[in-house]
């Protein structure tokens, strides 16, 4: 089960991470490029929802091996899935 109390105290710290940076860019790739999955989290109807930024193939593995030790993880914050899919294209070009 998602903990998405957990993900937005997460989305937090890297808030005030790159807020606190001069090169903000620099920053948020800084944070992408550091974990092996980055979730992107947005407002959706009366919850919360997600998008996997980076890191797919690990969550395949955890999902088919049922092994879910040896990762790092982290969340983002987002107004709408728009912008989660787009990092995730800036990242992957």
């Amino acid at each position: 089960m998602i903990d998405f109390d957990e993900l937005r105290s997460i989305a937090a710290d890297v808030r005030i991470f790159i807020d606190a940076s001069e090169d903000k860019g620099g920053a948020l790739k800084a944070i992408v490029d550091a974990y092996d999955v980055v979730l992107g989290i947005f407002p959706a109807g009366p919850g919360m929802d997600l998008h996997v930024v980076k890191g797919n193939e690990v969550l395949n593995h955890i999902a088919q091996t049922q092994a879910s030790t040896g990762f790092t993880h982290t969340a983002i914050a987002f107004q709408t899935r728009e912008q989660a899919v787009a990092l995730e294209h800036l990242m992957a070009a």
